[in-house]
């Protein structure tokens, strides 16, 4: 195994870890390393410290890599920053609970009017709409029904 430190075309640093270097190239030719903060996948090799010791129990930790000075993203805003997408995105759709399979099919159809709709679904159930060519997205955080609000 080995590990790089890699960088998205944003800047962000990050760590990964490949069973070789080609399996590291192959991977990014494919576009299959993303950047874990942005998604990016225009990725390359950052500058790395070497770790150098004169035994594993006497070895000292590598240095951040250079041009890493903002330290790694903070979880907690990251969330927060997540949340207000979502509730961007929700914003004008209207809650139709455990109905949103019947409710997306129908207006697909057009036997109920066209609005924007968030609610309920089983993974198949997912599945089922997906595979009639019914668009939706999963909402990567929990919605809490409006008549479950405080």
């Amino acid at each position: 195994m080995i590990v790089f430190d890699l960088k998205c075309a944003a800047g962000h640093v990050f760590e990964a870890w490949f069973g070789s270097s080609a399996d590291y190239e192959a991977q990014r030719a494919r576009a299959l390393v993303v950047c874990p903060v942005c998604g990016d996948s225009a990725i390359d090799k950052a500058v790395m410290a070497p770790r150098i010791g004169s035994g594993a129990a006497r070895a000292e930790p590598a240095s951040p890599p250079v041009g890493d000075t903002a330290g790694p993203p903070d979880p907690k805003a990251l969330l927060a920053a997540l949340a207000r997408a979502q509730a961007r995105m929700l914003a004008g759709s209207e809650w139709v609970g455990a109905r949103f399979a019947e409710e997306a099919r129908a207006i697909h159809h057009g036997e109920a009017e066209e609005r924007q709709i968030h609610g309920e679904a089983s993974p198949d159930e997912a599945r089922r709409l997906a595979d009639e060519g019914i668009e939706l997205v999963p909402l990567p955080l929990p919605v809490t029904p409006p008549d479950q609000r405080h």
